[in-house]
C-alpha cells in the first residue's frame, strides 16, 4: 500500500507558490508602469469623451471627483 499524501501536498503548496508570485509579479510590474499612480484613471476619462470634445484634463491635471453627484 503507497500513501500519496506528500505527492498531493507538494502539488498544493508548489501550485499556491506558482499563484502568489504571478500575482504578486504583476502587482509590482503594475505598480512600476504607473497603473496605480495619481493619473491612474485617465485612460476611462479619454475613452468617456467625445472625440470632437476638447480634452477637459491637460497633462498633469487632476480629474474633477464630485462630477456624478452635480446636477
Amino acid at each position: 500500500m503507497h500513501d500519496y499524501t506528500w505527492q498531493s501536498i507538494y502539488f498544493s503548496y508548489l501550485l499556491f507558490v506558482i499563484l502568489v508570485g504571478g500575482a504578486a509579479f504583476f502587482f509590482f510590474r503594475s505598480l512600476k508602469d504607473g497603473y496605480l499612480g495619481a493619473n491612474s484613471e485617465d485612460p476611462k476619462y479619454q475613452m468617456l469623451r467625445d472625440d470632437n470634445e476638447p480634452d477637459p484634463n491637460p497633462k498633469g491635471a487632476q480629474p474633477r471627483g464630485g462630477d456624478r453627484n452635480e446636477q
